[in-house]
């Protein structure tokens, strides 16, 4: 049987092929291609439900003796860097090392010496305490996405043409094999379409989002991945924090330097255990609410979303019918509507308009008058004047009795309820 296995060399993984016979030679280009295709993309039979979609953390115990947490972390923030390929053991090791301290936040960079690291990471480094994390720079931005497409179920995937990744593993840590020759050439607009998708539900809850147009302000954001970066990363973070410590014998305490003096604002500890993040479907979806939740903190999105419904235009709807399109309309009419023109019988009779309205004090006015008819004008004029009596106005207007009066009410109702929606 060929195996294929990795020979370490200085600088870079060699790999290699050795045959039945114990023979050893560099693998074909075919045998790359099915090395790495098999490294990237899961069998289907083993997308269940219940083991899929997953993400997964690797501890910093299993390097580190101990860490450094400061008690008050900086907000992370991803760095993309142009990782060389074939892999070099020295720069993902580096980025590694630095990614697994994710607990120290923005003290992560005292645990390495400017000289040891690679020198787009020392630049970094040497801005100061910053809270970064190192993904690689890839044409489809998978690695800062990442968490996000580890999100999606396997239904959702099919929908919108991805594909069916093995799980993810956060922080980005060594498993760069070359993704974006994997990945569709539109793989962030799908994951955008497939993530708003996913997420709508939770923003507007009993209107789909076709009901809404291209640009409504909801549907925009529902689509920026970069906004639920930060949201994710939290929950993500919330979810370790809950994880068992690693006993390597720390106690927490001050955090002492080389020079002596003490860290301000951090404490020493154990590193935490790693493990599953989230694992199947149903853990997804609870991943997937604190996402939404977090993204208060990380976003404003409460903040937001009420101030898109407070301020809503026509132009954010589309042609479909949705609820919340309803209650846009029911609401905008009847704020456009400053008067209600209503005619209403009285116990004597009298035609009056109706008390809560200004219709009196408006209705009179030249504009509105000249969209009348000679009759309905001069029924008008004498309601003005006092003559409220539909068998008086009846009498002075030459009528056999009130029931034409009537009929001239409710035109000059119509009128008037158009007139004043218009102005």
């Amino acid at each position: 049987m060929t195996q294929i296995r990795e020979q370490t060399g200085q600088r870079t993984d060699k790999l290699i092929v050795e045959d039945d016979v114990g023979d050893e030679r560099e693998p074909t280009v075919a045998e790359l291609l099915a090395w790495r295709r098999d490294s990237v993309f899961l069998p289907e039979v083993e997308a269940t439900a219940e083991k899929f979609p997953q993400l997964r953390n690797i501890s910093a115990g299993f390097l580190f003796g101990g860490v450094v947490r400061p008690l008050e972390p900086a907000p992370s923030e991803y760095v993309t860097l142009s990782m060389p390929y074939p892999i070099s053991l020295e720069f993902t090791g580096a980025v590694s090392q630095w990614n697994m301290l994710w607990e120290a936040a923005q003290f992560r960079r005292r645990f390495f010496r400017l000289d040891d690291l690679p020198e787009p990471m020392a630049e970094i480094a040497d801005l100061g305490d910053v809270n970064i994390t190192f993904v690689p720079r890839t044409r489809t931005r998978y690695f800062e996405y990442a968490p996000l497409f580890h999100l999606l179920s396997k239904r959702v995937l099919d929908m919108f043409g991805l594909p069916l990744l093995r799980g993810g593993q956060w922080p980005f840590m060594a498993d760069w094999a070359g993704v974006d020759d994997f990945l569709p050439y539109d793989f962030e607009a799908r994951l955008a379409r497939a993530w708003a998708w996913t997420v709508w539900p939770h923003l507007i809850s009993g209107s789909k989002m076709k009901a809404f147009s291209a640009d409504d302000p909801i549907r925009l954001l529902a689509h920026n991945l970069d906004f639920w970066v930060p949201a994710i990363t939290a929950t993500i973070q919330d979810r370790l924090r809950d994880f068992s410590e690693v006993d390597k014998g720390k106690t927490p305490g001050p955090v002492t330097l080389e020079d002596g003096s003490v860290l301000v604002g951090a404490v020493a500890g154990n590193p935490r255990m790693g493990g599953p993040l989230w694992f199947g479907e149903d853990d997804a979806h609870d991943a997937l609410v604190e996402t939404v939740e977090a993204a208060d903190q990380t976003g404003r999105l409460r903040s937001i979303l009420d101030a898109v419904r407070s301020h809503r235009v026509e132009d954010d709807f589309s042609s479909h019918w949705s609820y919340e399109r309803e209650d846009f309309e029911r609401k905008l009419h009847g704020k456009r509507r400053k008067v209600t023109v209503k005619f209403v019988e009285l116990t004597d009779t009298t035609p009056v308009q109706g008390p809560e309205s200004e219709v009196l004090g408006n209705l009179v006015t030249n504009d509105f008058l000249a969209l009348l008819d000679a009759r309905n004008r001069e029924i008008v004029v004498l309601l003005n004047s006092g003559v409220t009596k539909k068998t008086e106005i009846a009498h002075i207007l030459g009528y056999a009795n009130h029931s034409a009066v009537s009929k001239r009410l409710a035109q000059i109702r119509r009128v008037a309820e158009e007139y004043f929606d218009e102005t």
